[in-house]
């Protein structure tokens, strides 16, 4: 037994030798890791030394929104699915990791034989032409184990696992992925029903005035000191007013409906608070990007492309360990007797062990056209990791750019709604004098009544534009908590 353990801790010892290439984070360019170019040029973000806090919605200090994005985080669809894919990808490194073990099979077997001629007279019984019984009947007992345990000389297996681990950590970095996307979208929902309802409210408070514009321009009529002409004028501004609030109210309740099911519920189940939401909300206060460095670090959508290099690039080692020879240590070890009496005696004991190599050699046209595939398959990657570090700084310099415009846009419509408004007022008392005509005060009125809707839109597009920028930076996956798992019906047993 001495002068076969020597022998299989070399082997063992030959274990380690892994083909292929290791894998190396690609470099990016250093402009890349640097400020983002917007953010040293807008008023809009923090110098870039402040870090993208880990909740960003919570700057908007609205208990409602934090509530919703909790209750997205834990219930959405796409992130369960998701988590799910994760567990798949866990699960599968865990069946690869256990190639590193040896298989050990315990078997036992009782059979009843019967042999008849030839076969009869082998075990010393009668048999053709021997005047004995022409059958013959035998009691095999069969007791044992088998093992076996594939050496991994060139790194095959450990190549598989690094490929798995890879994968498991992109399945990670997806499910991360899929949380920036619903915290993101979650908010939005919610602004954009806000903002409908903002608008609606600007756009109703013009219908109040226009109809006391309207009124007043009747009674000017009957008393005649005005036209058919000046009524018709005022009835047209208000039905163009009118005609706006049916599609604030019908987007508001898309808003609430896809706030629904993003937050895991049908989109009948819409939230009250939402409903009730008159404001979008906004943040005040300048926002933390980073730097170029921090955005890739956090961004899930290059750690994914990033570990499905990492996979890829092992994967080449998994194809080129198919070049070389397979060797399996294989044994077994057991009792064999004809009684059970006799099963477990010295004399029935029985063993066999040896290696067993298996090479596809000379022939290793598919093992090669293997490789190259692999070869492909990270280059592949390589140019998607590449693409996801662009895309990456393209959209978060893209939303720092479109968020300052949102907000200088803002500034000067607020800036036109007060002197429109002030005009609208100095119009009506000259109107009222005899000062003015009425095409005067109507002409103010429009002109009022368009730039309080512009500057309300406005105010939609900077709190859209600012969730943008904050689904950009890549913020909202940390600390989240685990999806709430809905029970398989498969496991659920039934009534």
């Amino acid at each position: 037994m001495k002068r076969l353990i020597f022998p299989v801790m070399a082997a063992l010892g030959l274990s380690g030798c892994v083909v292929g290439p290791d894998y190396a984070r690609p470099s990016v360019a250093p402009s890349a890791s640097g400020p983002l170019t917007e953010a040293t040029r807008s008023i809009a973000a923090s110098p870039p030394i402040s870090p993208l806090p880990d909740r960003w919605w919570r700057l908007y200090d609205d208990p409602v929104l934090d509530r919703l994005v909790a209750e997205a985080l834990a219930h959405n669809t796409d992130i369960r699915v998701a988590a799910a894919n994760l567990q798949r990808a866990r699960a599968v490194l865990a069946e690869q990791r256990g190639q590193r073990l040896p298989t050990i099979t315990p078997n036992a077997q009782v059979t009843r034989n019967q042999f008849n001629g030839a076969s009869a007279a082998a075990f010393g019984g009668g048999g053709a032409g021997g005047g004995g019984p022409q059958t013959f009947v035998v009691n095999l007992f069969d007791l044992g184990l088998d093992a076996s345990y594939e050496l991994d000389l060139f790194g095959g297996i450990s190549r598989a696992i690094e490929a798995g681990r890879g994968d498991a950590e992109a399945a990670a970095a997806t499910l991360d992925a899929a949380r920036v996307s619903v915290a993101a979208e979650t908010a939005r929902a919610y602004a954009t029903a806000c903002s409908n309802a903002a608008q609606a409210a600007v756009a109703q408070e013009t219908v109040d005035l226009q109809q006391k514009t309207l009124g007043l321009t009747q009674t000017l009529f009957d008393a005649g000191r005005g036209t058919r002409r000046d009524v018709e004028r005022a009835d047209v501004l208000l039905a163009q007013t009118q005609a706006q609030l049916p599609l604030l109210d019908a987007e508001k309740r898309a808003a609430l409906y896809a706030l629904a099911t993003l937050t895991g519920r049908p989109p009948a189940e819409v939230d009250a608070d939402a409903s009730r939401c008159t404001a979008a909300p906004r943040v005040t206060t300048t926002i933390p990007t980073g730097d170029g460095a921090a955005l890739l670090a956090r961004r899930p959508d290059v750690r994914s492309a990033e570990h499905t290099l990492a996979a890829d690039t092992a994967r080449i080692g998994v194809a080129v360990s198919a070049l070389y020879p397979s060797i399996r240590l294989a044994g077994s070890i057991g009792f064999n007797a004809t009684r059970g009496s006799q099963l477990f005696k010295a004399t029935s004991a029985t063993y066999s062990f040896g290696p067993l190599i298996s090479w596809n050699f000379p022939n290793q046209t598919a093992a090669r056209a293997q490789i190259a595939q692999a070869r492909a398959g990270a280059d592949a990657s390589l140019a998607r990791f590449d693409g996801a570090v662009l895309t990456a700084l393209r959209e978060a310099e893209t939303a720092l750019a479109r968020y300052a415009g949102a907000l200088d846009r803002n500034a000067a419509l607020l800036r036109a709604e007060q002197a429109s408004s002030k005009a609208a007022a100095l119009s009506r008392l000259r109107f009222d004098s005899g000062a003015d005509s009425f095409l005067q005060l109507i002409e103010a009125e429009r002109e009022r009544a368009d730039t309080r809707a512009a500057r309300a839109a406005s105010d939609a597009a900077v709190a859209d534009a600012q969730i943008t920028l904050f689904k950009a930076l890549g913020g909202g996956w940390e600390e989240a908590p685990d999806p709430v798992r809905r029970p398989d019906p498969a496991q659920t047993p039934a009534p």
